[in-house]
């Protein structure tokens, strides 16, 4: 089955075309970041406006790239939520307007969804169950995955998500949008050990996560340390490293509680910011510690929004026999626990 994703959920035009059979035969995204960069984050309404001029040159290079036509595509997959409402509305109204044209079926998609089974596209893909680590610029979440649509939120983000935390705290510091990326590079000349930034939530039982603190200590420091309202290299490295330090063990600290509660032996990451390094490293240095416990997470391309996501998604759910009607339905709000298991 050729299954064509749609992702337009946000700030990335993302496209690709999924063989159950052979694997991904194509794929392309544009990102906006260079639109957005002078605003210091996403503007719905020129996300929007984006997502209309770029998605449907998007689709016809991706054909051209697979060898294919129209009439080869089984089926279309598209981000039906959670996102900007904007945005969704125009991935989800080029592909039921598709699907109507070539006589396929459609199918909306949660984008956390499509993130938790981005490293299913590896050579090396994990099996069920798992522990789940999506952490991206809107979702910090725990989740337990006994198999595709069977879900159990185990812990989340209670204010902002760490993705959009890295993005306020970069721009506290005058770093580019977006935040995550800039403070890691810029944290790789910080003074290890100069600032100490608390890890929220981790003196208290649970699986919740709360960052807004962590952020408001940031500003406090930057005001404290700051001369003449003037942040130098130096100290914005040292702030930048510390600020991702305390991210970065609070989520490590977090997972391997999961881990013990459930008794599970695989770790999945995903979402953008599984892609920061320092996070990869210390949950290896963690795993280490727990004989047979191994991770996984998808390549950088991957780990942010992207096309070939939704199209694998899509392409197990329809496989299934999971259908919907032309009806245009974006979400969002979303609860991940509300899909429905593959089969039922």
């Amino acid at each position: 089955m050729k299954v064509l994703g749609i992702e337009t959920s946000c700030d990335e035009t993302g496209v690709a075309l999924y063989d159950s059979e052979i694997g991904l035969l194509g794929e392309a995204l544009y990102s906006q970041v260079d639109l957005h960069l002078e605003y210091g984050g996403v503007v719905p309404e020129l996300a929007s406006r984006d997502h209309v001029r770029r998605v449907l040159p998007l689709i016809k290079e991706v054909l051209a790239q697979a060898h294919c036509t129209s009439d080869m595509v089984d089926g279309i997959a598209y981000t039906a939520g959670p996102g900007l409402i904007g945005a969704l509305m125009v991935g989800a109204s080029v592909a039921k307007s598709l699907a109507f044209a070539w006589q396929v079926p459609s199918l909306g998609i949660h984008h956390m969804e499509g993130h938790l089974l981005a490293p299913m596209l590896e050579d090396e893909p994990p099996t069920f169950p798992f522990v789940a680590l999506l952490v991206s610029g809107g979702h910090t979440q725990l989740v337990s995955v006994l198999g595709i649509g069977q879900y159990q939120l185990l812990g989340e983000s209670v204010d902002d998500a760490a993705g959009e935390a890295f993005d306020k705290a970069a721009k506290m510091l005058n770093l580019d949008y977006p935040g995550g990326p800039a403070i890691a590079s810029m944290a790789l000349k910080g003074t290890p050990g100069r600032f100490i930034f608390p890890r929220p939530m981790v003196d208290r039982p649970g699986l919740d996560f709360s960052f807004s603190g962590l952020k408001t200590y940031t500003r406090n420091c930057i005001a404290e340390y700051c001369q003449d309202d003037l942040l130098d290299e130096q100290l914005n490295a040292d702030i930048a490293l510390a600020f991702e330090t305390a991210v970065v063990e609070t989520l490590v600290i977090k997972c391997k509680r999961a881990l013990e509660q459930t008794g599970y032996d695989r770790l999945v990451i995903a979402g953008g910011v599984s892609a920061n390094q320092r996070l990869r490293a210390g949950l290896y240095e963690m795993l280490e510690k727990k004989s047979g416990k191994v991770l996984f997470y998808a390549r950088p391309e991957y780990c942010t929004d992207n096309g070939a996501m939704i199209a694998f998604a899509g392409c197990q759910r329809l496989l299934s026999g999971q259908r919907e009607g032309l009806e245009i339905k974006c979400r969002p709000r979303w609860p991940l626990e509300e899909l429905a298991p593959i089969g039922q």
